[in-house]
Parts: structure tokens; sequence; C-alpha cells
């Protein structure tokens, strides 16, 4: 029974976060750290303003969660990569999986994106400490398949650098994108159409065939 009540306590406190954060990320998006307020979030969320101090605690443990959650989501497909992986089925999925997310959480992106364009006020000891760890570790295991013959001697750096930018362009810059191309949103068919073109750019440019590239996951 008690276990039970734990469970139900946990499920719960995280559906209120859940809410929680899908509000800030709004709010946050569309007003910035500065213009947005605490009682603002609270009422896109529909709770009381105590509610958001309770499980967050601050105004900035919130912001910075929010950004944390944002580069989670992004990098979570380079966690699992060994010097076994195939390069081209790996970027492959990156590619994808970030054009995925930038659709899915357009909010997310951009405020992470006004948060580099600020000076990274908030994440410079996350990009300068953790971040640059985590990079370093992608880039070895990339540098080992150049090793292993799989691609190109590239800098893996400049390489995740670059699938970051050219599959951000789609969401921060998604006015101009649909401007130009006539139409109010990215259709399926357009984002397949990308995504297969930054397959192409970048897996020919990094040396690799992408000819035997498994069914990857669509966007």
């Amino acid at each position: 029974m008690m276990a039970d009540t734990a469970n139900h306590e946990s499920a719960s406190r995280d559906r209120i976060e859940q809410t929680i954060l899908s509000a800030a990320e709004q709010v946050f998006s569309q007003h910035g750290y500065r213009g947005a307020s605490l009682q603002a979030i609270a009422d896109q969320a529909g709770l009381p303003k105590a509610n958001i101090l309770y499980y967050m605690g601050s105004k900035q443990l919130l912001y910075v969660r929010l950004l944390n959650r944002m580069m989670s989501r992004w990098n979570a497909v380079l966690e699992d990569i060994t010097p076994e992986s195939d390069p081209a089925k790996v970027l492959s999925d990156f590619i994808r999986t970030k054009m995925m997310l930038g659709q899915r959480y357009p909010e997310g992106s951009k405020l992470f994106a006004a948060e580099i364009l600020a000076g990274a006020p908030f994440l410079s000891n996350y990009l300068s400490g953790e971040l640059k760890e985590w990079v370093a570790s992608r880039a070895a295991i990339i540098r080992q398949w150049s090793q292993q013959g799989k691609m190109d001697d590239v800098d893996p750096r400049w390489l995740i650098f670059l699938i970051w930018s050219a599959t951000q362009h789609y969401t921060e810059y998604s006015a101009q994108v649909t401007g130009i191309l006539g139409t109010e949103a990215l259709s399926e068919t357009d984002l397949e159409s990308i995504c297969q073109f930054l397959e192409h750019v970048i897996l020919k440019g990094c040396g690799i065939s992408a000819s035997h590239l498994p069914n990857s996951p669509s966007v």
C-alpha cells in the first residue's frame, strides 16, 4: 500500500512538473527571460504561483532546466554510440532526430537560440563544462571511425556544430523558409526532402556512403 501511494505521488509530481515546464517553455519563448514572470507561467499552467516555486525553486532554475532539457533531447541519439557503430546510421539518425525535435518543440528550440544569442548568461558554465566534455567524448568516438576507415578524417567538433546549426535553421528561421517557399508551414514531404538533402551533403562530405542506410526515423 505504501509503495502504491509513493508511486502515485511520484506520478502526480511528474505530471505537475511537465505541466509547468510546458507552460514555461511557451512564456519564455514569447517574452524572453526578463519579460517572463512566474505569475504568467502559473496562469499559463493553470496553477497557483506558489506551486511553481515549490516544484521548480525559482525562475532561474526553471529557465535553466528548460534549456538543459532541450539539449538532452537533441543529443540523446549520440549517447550510446561506440567505435563499432555505423557512422552512416548514427549521423542520419542525428540529423532526422534533430529535425523532428525542432518541429515538435519549436518553442524550446527558439528559447535555446535566444539564450545563445544573448551570450549564454545562464548557460555559460554548462557550455564550458558538461557540454564541452560531452562533445569531446563524442568526438573521440568519431575520430575512431576515421581511424578505422569508416569515414574521412574530419574534425568531429565542426561536424556536430554543422548538424546542430543546419537542422536548427528550419525552426529558428521558419518564417524565412516558409516565406521563400510560399507556404504557411513545412509539409511532411518538405521535411523528408530536407532530411535527405542534409544526409546527402553531410555524409558525402564526410566520405560516407549512404547507399546502405537502413530505414531512418521519419520526421
